[in-house]
């Protein structure tokens, strides 16, 4: 492990092209979440996968479904097809949300397309029967997942990821408030923060760049920093500018033009940003729009949860899982666990544990973290790790309830 050395980590926020697309995918998996409590399907039976598109306002929605009959409408020829018209509002409502009211991408002018289809049978019989009869469901896909957690910020995550996303949360919350200057900024922005490590430790930032639209055209990059400045040092709180730092806002100058106006967007394309930064590895499948199913979304939640527990528990201060899984198949392949040389026990030891305490299967993963719920929109932004855990079931996850169990495993 080196000690001395710089890391750098982005974040972008809710109103960057590809976030929109997430945060419409998430609010179409909610959606079919929420009707089916409505009335009365069974949440375990829901299959979502929702991809986005958006341009120039115009927004297409496609994918694989299978949803409750209050989803649905007859066609001309008594068929059961999808009826787009709550999908196309949900759509909407999280445009709205966002902010965007602009003449190349509004909430209410872009023409939506609604494209889903039924899920394939092929998939859904290895989903919904697990061929290794050792759960309810198979993986809804092969692949690996990996999880992180490690000592440098209170929510275990690495700094340079965390105090990126934070500085975007704090412009956007201060931005929908309306109050003075920062309410001139637009909704699509970029962040990114290099920070120096000194024995390993997280020490001071030595570069900051963000990149935030303005609906003033006037403004150039003095003073859009002198706007943004004061909310990034708050983010920054305890962790010190260096006197050297170099600061790049807005460096291009005029960011008038922003979120799907002036670039396409597309759900999936921001995983680096939605998981550690680059800090840890990723197993390259996105997390949105999927339901739970999905182990490219639950499995790297389950590795998370269990990565945190291990470190909240202080059994390392760096930990590092991987899973991985076969279609149709429901427990993993393998499970296989580094503690970067700071474990107080080994990994071993750990994977022993992990395999005692938590079902890896998509139907226990579903269970522990109890995850058929409408709370996967506000994953869409600023970090699926690293959130607080809500009571409505939001951010499961992140829970430290494993800690105790942990324990005793390693012990015994």
């Amino acid at each position: 492990m080196r000690a001395n050395y710089l890391f750098t980590s982005e974040s972008v926020a809710e109103g960057h092209p590809d976030k929109v697309c997430d945060r419409i995918s998430d609010e179409i998996v909610d959606l079919v979440y929420r009707e089916a409590a409505k009335t009365g399907v069974n949440p375990w039976g829901v299959r979502i996968a929702c991809e986005t598109l958006a341009t120039t306002n115009r927004v297409v929605i496609a994918g694989e479904v299978r949803l409750p009959p209050s989803l649905m409408k007859k066609d001309k020829d008594g068929k059961d097809v999808i009826n787009p018209s709550k999908f196309k509002a949900a759509a909407r409502r999280a445009i709205k949300d966002i902010g965007y009211e602009q003449d190349g991408f509004h909430w209410k002018k872009a023409k939506i397309d609604v494209l889903l289809h039924s899920q394939s049978a092929d998939i859904a019989q290895g989903v919904d029967s697990a061929s290794d009869q050792q759960g309810d469901e198979g993986a809804g896909d092969q692949g690996i997942m990996f999880g992180y957690a490690c000592r440098e910020t209170p929510d275990l995550m690495p700094a340079p990821i965390y105090y990126s996303h934070k500085i975007l949360q704090l412009l956007a919350i201060a931005r929908k408030k309306g109050d003075g200057e920062v309410a001139k900024l637009g909704p699509d922005a970029k962040s990114q923060v290099t920070v120096r490590y000194v024995d390993g430790k997280p020490s001071e930032a030595t570069s900051i760049v963000l990149s935030t639209q303005h609906l003033d055209e006037s403004w150039d990059s003095k003073k859009v920093r002198a706007v943004v400045e004061p909310y990034i040092r708050e983010a920054l709180g305890e962790l010190k500018i260096a006197d050297d730092c170099k600061w790049y806002i807005n460096p291009t100058g005029k960011f008038v033009i922003g979120g799907p106006d002036g670039d396409a967007g597309l759900t999936g394309r921001k995983i680096i940003v939605d998981t550690y930064g680059g800090a840890a590895p990723h197993g390259g499948g996105a997390f949105s729009g999927k339901d739970t199913t999905k182990v490219d979304r639950s499995a790297a939640y389950a590795a998370r949860y269990l990565a945190k527990n291990v470190v909240a528990a202080g059994l390392a201060d760096r930990c590092t899982i991987q899973i991985s899984y076969a279609i149709g198949v429901a427990q993993p392949l393998s499970i296989y666990v580094d503690l970067h040389g700071t474990g107080k026990v080994t990994e071993d030891q750990i994977e022993a544990a992990i395999r005692k305490n938590m079902d890896l299967s998509p139907t226990g993963i579903r269970r522990h973290l109890d995850l058929n719920k409408p709370i996967y929109a506000k994953t869409s932004a600023y970090g699926h790790f690293g959130r607080k855990a809500g009571r409505d079931g939001s951010f499961s996850w992140e829970r430290t309830d494993l800690v105790k169990a942990l324990k005793e495993s390693v012990k015994a």
